[in-house]
């Protein structure tokens, strides 16, 4: 085997979407050789999967420091800082002239899927100069590269949570899937036919399930005979509505209120305590979906339920994850969305997503394993603070600072069809309600604080013909 020195190897960041190309862009201003590898065909391939969503944080804190000062070098043009952007327009009119800068574009290698990372010629029981010894990449079209570091930003967005309320697949899940859809469809776009005239089950309850809500809700006034169901586990929707007009994210705080109106005036039927166990088609085409007595029947079936971590490819590294979340473990307690809300994690880096395998970091969405509290905001200040660190500098990598959007935003008067914050500066504390703060995360799974009281069961034997219909609360 070739002796090879570390010091002469490249860090490889395995994913070009934000965070990816944030971790590039502070790698290039240190002048610290890297690779991006991406397994989509462009930058930010997860993001242009739900390009016709808008954010509900806006442009500020959508653009890392670091892009903004290698894209303002070129030219670029920043764009509104209150401007709410689209997932397309991220990609687009972010992320790409990010990635066709002069000092990333060389570096960054699309449709590469990594399928494995390891130490070069060691799995993980041997400990022997396993500090010294080079990370090995492998794609799947079989290339090896070699490493002095991993920045894992590969997401979660391809490994979606299973409908089933128990963490595995409900019974005759897997026989249902031509009924099942991806969270985030594009319900009003390419994805219209498929909804048009079709009564639609959505489960879950975070902003995934609330932007599909609306969605459905507004084909719904176009197009007769459409029709939306929304299941949740929790016993009410008080999570999902959040702050409303107290949010300190306008448009964060405009999807509750605009989703509990839909509820309450019957357009959205809301049925709670319903833990999906099984699922079972139907010989007229439909899918029929039970928690005990209670049953759902629907044409079209959004699995809303949140997103995991994938491991196994990294599997062969020595990690020390959180039992719980699948985060560090030293991370879990700072993102637990029993304690934090998006606004309200923690300043974190280096040392806190340091694993046991030197020279390994996740960051960005897959970082905060199935905890549902993560911002780009964060994910970036991830990326300065692991950089820094590689590059020795650890004084700048502790030095973690985050403005995050529930003290930077302070306006909760938002003109909801708008794509702009309404009002005047974003930080007038004058703005801010004097009340408790809106609920916090809004979690994907029991473990992460949904189910805070026990189930309760709707004693109908079909959901449609439901009293319950219309209601907010069950």
């Amino acid at each position: 085997m070739v002796s090879t020195s570390l010091h002469d190897l490249p860090v490889v960041v395995i994913g070009g979407g934000p965070v990816g190309l944030a971790a590039a862009a502070h790698l290039a201003e240190r002048e610290i050789p890297f690779v991006v590898l991406e397994a989509g065909d462009a930058p930010a391939a997860a993001v242009r999967q739900w390009g016709h969503v808008r954010l509900f944080s806006p442009w500020r804190y959508n653009v890392d420091a670091a892009a903004r000062r290698l894209l303002a070098d070129a030219g670029w043009v920043e764009p509104d800082l209150d401007v709410l952007p689209t997932g397309a327009q991220l990609a687009d009119d972010y992320l790409r002239p990010l990635a066709d800068l002069p000092a990333l574009k060389p570096h960054v290698r699309y449709d590469s899927r990594v399928i494995a990372v390891t130490r070069q010629g060691m799995d993980r029981v041997r400990t022997a100069n396993r500090a010294t010894t080079p990370l090995l990449v492998r794609l799947a079209n079989g290339d090896d590269l070699l490493a002095r570091a991993v920045i894992d930003a590969s997401g979660t967005w391809t490994n979606p949570n299973v409908l089933g309320a128990s963490g595995i697949p409900a019974h005759g899940e897997g026989e249902a899937v031509a009924f099942l859809e991806h969270a985030l469809p594009d319900v009003a776009g390419a994805d219209r036919n498929r909804f048009a005239g079709k009564r639609t089950l959505v489960v879950g309850a975070g902003h995934s399930a609330a932007n599909t809500l609306l969605s459905l809700a507004e084909l719904a006034g176009q197009t007769p005979e459409t029709s939306v169901v929304w299941a949740i586990r929790s016993t009410s929707p008080a999570r999902t509505y959040g702050g409303e007009a107290d949010d300190a994210l306008p448009a964060r705080g405009a999807l509750g209120s605009r989703l509990r109106a839909h509820v309450e005036d019957g357009t959205i039927e809301l049925v709670t305590g319903f833990a999906v166990e099984h699922l079972e088609t139907t010989t007229d085409d439909r899918v029929r979906v039970s928690h005990g007595a209670t049953t759902i029947t629907a044409d079209r079936i959004v699995s809303a339920t949140g997103f995991r971590p994938d491991h196994t490819f990294v599997s062969e590294l020595r990690l020390d994850l959180d039992p719980i979340l699948g985060s560090t473990r030293a991370l879990a307690p700072l993102i637990d969305p029993n304690e934090h809300s998006c606004g309200t994690v923690p300043p974190h880096g280096a040392d806190e997503l340091a694993q046991p395998e030197p020279g390994f970091y996740a960051i960005g969405v897959k970082s905060y394993g199935r905890a549902p509290t993560f911002l780009l905001a964060t994910g970036y200040e991830q990326a300065r603070s692991v950089v820094a660190a590689l590059a020795g500098d650890w004084e700048a990598a502790r030095d973690v600072q985050l403005d995050l959007p529930e003290t930077g935003v302070c306006n909760s008067n938002p003109v909801l069809d708008s794509d702009t914050i309404a009002g005047g500066s974003c930080c007038d504390t004058s703005a801010a309600p004097a009340t408790e703060p809106a609920a916090r995360g809004l979690a994907t799974g029991i473990d992460g604080g949904l189910l805070r009281a026990p189930l309760t069961l709707i004693s109908v034997t079909e959901a449609g013909n439901s009293d319950q219909a219309g209601t907010c609360c069950g």
